[in-house]
């Protein structure tokens, strides 16, 4: 039976006080992040390899089912606010396409050609580099995406929260977060979820570095797309030049990015 699948090592959840049922769920998330820690090699060259890939030009691309695949499109979605890049640069796809992402679509997963006619739809090619992201290791619409991408010399990667799995065998740079069963039997948006939401932080979060969108510590290419990232920015300025605080927002709203205010500011200076 797939870990995934096994049953809850709880008993009597229904009958569970509210404070029994927090401790219970919070003893079992403190389990990721020490499951995760023994994968950084496998992480490391999955980000290695994508590093390759993007620095051509291609394109970090997700791709999953139900909750898998939703995790896949917030990090893909919070990459050009957070890292100022083009909204093509990380593509998140989900089984059902966009009404997946608010409600289940019955069957979507199951169609083993869905996956790369979506891959084909978005113009995938040999630069790009594509993560299968499935809790079981055995989703359909993934499994039949990694196959044809991989045949066509595309580079491919997976997070699955089960050994040895038939996804982790179709890819070359798998990675296997097994944290055991979940605390509601079968339920992956819990752990299985957290695992896969942190190692996409640790995925995207270490590219969007390694191709030049953070200085030091900070995110110098973020969109301004309210006051309080106006307010970041203006502070980040007045870190870096002698400029009070009414001085470096005037300036980052006149180039529009904190990385840009700083160029200009160091280039009259």
């Amino acid at each position: 039976m797939k870990s995934t699948e096994q049953s809850s090592n709880y008993e009597g959840l229904d009958k569970m006080s509210t404070a029994d049922l927090l401790s219970s769920i919070n003893q079992e998330d403190k389990k990721v992040p020490e499951v995760i820690s023994k994968l950084l090699g496998p992480i490391e060259l999955l980000i290695e390899a994508a590093f390759v890939c993007m620095k051509m030009g291609g394109r970090l691309i997700y791709m999953g089912s139900g909750t898998s695949g939703r995790l896949g499109i917030v990090d893909a979605s919070e990459c050009p606010p957070t890292f100022g890049v083009d909204p093509g640069r990380v593509v998140g796809l989900i089984a059902g396409g966009k009404e997946a992402v608010y409600k289940a679509v019955e069957y979507a997963e199951d169609s083993f050609e869905q996956g790369w006619l979506d891959l084909e739809e978005i113009g995938i090619d040999e630069k790009d580099f594509v993560i299968g992201i499935a809790a079981s290791g055995t989703t359909p619409y993934v499994l039949g995406a990694m196959d044809e991408a991989r045949s066509r010399g595309i580079k491919t990667a997976c997070i699955t929260c089960n050994y040895d799995t038939p996804l982790a065998a179709k890819v070359e740079f798998p990675v296997e977060v097994v944290v055991g069963p979940e605390f509601v039997t079968g339920s992956t948006r819990m752990k299985a979820g957290t695992a896969q939401k942190l190692v996409l932080n640790m995925i995207s979060t270490s590219l969007m570095i390694k191709l030049g969108h953070v200085i030091g510590n900070k995110m110098v290419d973020m969109q301004l797309s309210n006051k309080k990232l106006v307010d970041r920015g203006s502070r980040m300025i007045m870190e870096k030049t002698s400029l009070d605080y009414d001085s470096a927002k005037e300036l980052l709203l006149r180039y529009g990015s904190v990385r840009e205010a700083l160029t200009a500011y160091a280039g009259g200076n």
